[in-house]
């Protein structure tokens, strides 16, 4: 029978799955083999070409060159001239469609992604998401800064240089509103932080975690909303990575290199998303807030059910999907 289980982050159901005919193993993507060159001409983002997007506003370079570079998305959705307007009469309601929009490119390679990336250009990575989110919100405009990852088609992306964009909007998203309101009751009705205590429970347990390192656990959330879903989170309490520490940030690159790497040797380079749900550094002192980091392959299916109810459906458990990681032996190099 199968079971439902409610994530408590998002408030919403997922209706586990116990299919014994269905192995993780089922899941792979066949994307290993594919060749791409380590440079393109024509691509906008490998090193060589930065007059194709010459909008540079910030970089992290050493003695071979650019090592990440960050531009201004020029097909951005949000304009960035503009004041911070709303206006509204009886139901209509609108704002100013002002904000930021940047793509930081994470690699001067073109065949490079996550999880073949080394840990100093990740830790590289990393540090540009923290200075970058720091400037974003100290423009007035911004209410939130959305941090999000594209690889693949079915991610959502034509590029196939890694990328990361951050976009800082004039709005609190009503996704956002809830699972900080959430967060808040949860803290009202026990006195502690919800990500802090998931946390315990998912190490005391054991079951779902992948990998637990000095300052990250990586693991998969108990009502994992799709097959493979990726948590990390940090142990050190904090609501903004704009509070991230120089020793933290070299062990996120590592707990992010690992993660990834099971993922592309066990999935065999999955199509994914990723995104930091991350407070503004404000928040970093929040007693209920606690950033992290959510990875979704994009390996299972939306069926006019999950449309209709809002509910998840995730065909393979959770604890199958983490074991089924944990056991994948990665080359030299990736650990």
């Amino acid at each position: 029978m199968p079971e439902l289980r409610l994530n408590l982050v998002t408030r919403e159901w997922v209706i586990v799955e116990k299919n014994a005919d269905i192995h993780p193993a089922d899941f792979i993507e066949k994307n290993l083999l594919k060749k791409t060159p380590d440079h393109l001409g024509s691509c906008h983002f490998c090193a060589g070409n930065e007059d194709i997007i010459p909008d540079e506003i910030y970089r992290i370079q050493d003695e071979n060159g650019w090592k990440v570079r960050v531009v201004r998305n020029k097909f951005s959705r949000l304009s960035g001239e503009g004041p911070h307007m709303r206006w509204g009469d009886k139901l209509q309601r609108a704002a100013n469609g002002v904000g930021i929009h940047e793509i930081i490119i994470e690699t001067p390679f073109h065949n490079l992604t996550t999880a073949n990336l080394s840990s100093d250009q990740l830790k590289a990575v990393i540090e540009t998401y923290k200075d970058r989110l720091m400037a974003i919100y100290g423009d007035p405009r911004v209410e939130y800064v959305v941090i999000f990852k594209n690889s693949g088609t079915s991610s959502g992306t034509s590029f196939e240089h890694s990328l990361t964009q951050m976009v800082g909007i004039p709005v609190m998203p009503l996704q956002i509103r809830d699972r900080i309101e959430a967060y808040m009751r949860y803290y009202d009705d026990n006195g502690g932080c919800l990500m802090c205590r998931m946390l315990e429970e998912e190490l005391q347990s054991g079951a779902r975690v992948l990998l637990n390192t000095d300052h990250f656990v990586s693991f998969v959330p108990y009502a994992a909303l799709s097959p493979f879903h990726v948590w990390i989170f940090p142990k050190r309490h904090s609501g903004s990575i704009a509070d991230l520490r120089n020793e933290e940030m070299w062990d996120l690159a590592s707990a992010l290199k690992v993660t990834m790497s099971k993922l592309y040797y066990g999935l065999e380079n999955p199509d994914f998303n990723y995104a930091i749900r991350s407070g503004s550094p404000e928040n970093a002192k929040s007693k209920f807030l606690h950033w992290y980091l959510s990875i979704v392959p994009r390996i299972g299916y939306t069926s006019g059910f999950e449309m209709a109810s809002g509910m998840y459906v995730n065909p393979i458990q959770p604890e199958a999907s983490a074991q089924y990681l944990r056991n994948i032996k990665l080359p030299e190099g990736h650990t």
